[in-house]
């Protein structure tokens, strides 16, 4: 049986990835997006949110950047179809309480799949999105998967608009003016 993985989280970020679960080496290796066809380090960099192209075990580093990662389901599966409607509808209160804790100014839900089922929304589109979660801005973002059917250009367009979009909650954290506490958070 796999551990969970810990969130890496801290009060006041700007953009908190909601990946929908881990992939079975993500709960070996104890990282996310672990796998050698997960985009996710790539993309993340290309547009703009790290400096540098962060490895899976870096993400502890992620906070620093102003970004969190976390599961919405902690339970590993190879394809996120394997997850049953249930678990996602059932982890809807927990990942509210957790945004409402923490306070990130956005967040964005890796795949239309997961935003669906959790938030009970039909016909999601792509980007930002008319409901917020506790006080955060919602964005969809293609997941990045290698099983996913997206290009890297077409991922790094993607994400980079919620780069653009949140590029003054950036400034105001690299200037420090965020609210909240520092240090990072592991739960």
């Amino acid at each position: 049986m796999f551990e969970p993985l810990p969130d890496i989280l801290d009060h006041g970020l700007v953009v908190v990835f909601i990946g929908i679960n881990p992939s079975p080496m993500a709960a070996t290796t104890g990282h996310r997006f672990a796998g050698p066809s997960n985009r996710f380090w790539r993309v993340i960099h290309l547009a703009d949110f790290t400096p540098v192209l962060l490895r899976a075990d870096q993400d502890g580093s992620l906070p620093q950047y102003g970004c969190g990662l976390i599961s919405a389901v902690s339970r590993p599966t190879r394809r996120a179809n394997e997850l049953t409607r249930a678990e996602l509808v059932a982890t809807g209160d927990a990942l509210r309480a957790k945004i409402e804790r923490h306070r990130p100014k956005w967040i964005a839900f890796l795949g239309k799949g997961a935003y669906s089922a959790i938030m009970a929304r039909r016909d999601v589109a792509w980007g930002l999105q008319g409901k917020t979660l506790g006080a955060a801005r919602v964005w969809v973002l293609p997941d990045p998967s290698g099983l996913n059917r997206e290009t890297l250009p077409q991922l790094v367009a993607a994400y980079s608009a919620l780069r653009v979009a949140a590029a003054d909650d950036f400034a105001a954290f690299s200037a420090g003016d965020m609210d909240g506490p520092e240090g990072l958070v592991q739960i």
